[in-house]
């Protein structure tokens, strides 16, 4: 790992889920993210590559979770057809197009096409 603390290895994203068995499942069969048990029928899966962003705030801290992709129109088309629930249709942003998609538990997943520049060719 170059320009980094050399022991960090990777991330590890936490979501909560009022349906943690079927969020899982979404993640697997639906989004397609491979991953393996970590015991008692705890997934944890691969992800794409990833970025942090470290934003200010007057009020209190919070962390978000944003998909990002390449054509979220043709992404929101492929998972219509996979009957995935589309909770906000895209919206333009000055960072690039928003969406978000409902989960199985009902929370909300978002995802964005930036039209920023992106770390991921570092």
């Amino acid at each position: 790992m170059s320009g980094g603390v050399g022991g960090i290895l990777g991330a590890h994203i936490v979501l909560y889920s009022r349906d943690a068995e079927a969020d899982r499942e979404f993640v697997r069969d639906v989004l397609g993210f491979p991953g393996v048990d970590a015991g008692g029928g705890w997934l944890i899966f691969k992800l794409p590559p990833a970025e942090v962003a470290v934003h200010p705030t007057e009020g209190e801290a919070a962390h978000e979770l944003y998909l990002m992709c390449e054509d979220i129109t043709a992404l929101l088309a492929e998972l219509r057809t996979r009957g995935v629930e589309i909770a906000r249709e895209p919206s333009e942003q000055r960072w690039g197009l928003l969406a978000a998609v409902r989960l199985p538990s009902g929370a909300e997943l978002p995802l964005y096409e930036p039209r920023h520049p992106t770390a991921h060719g570092l």
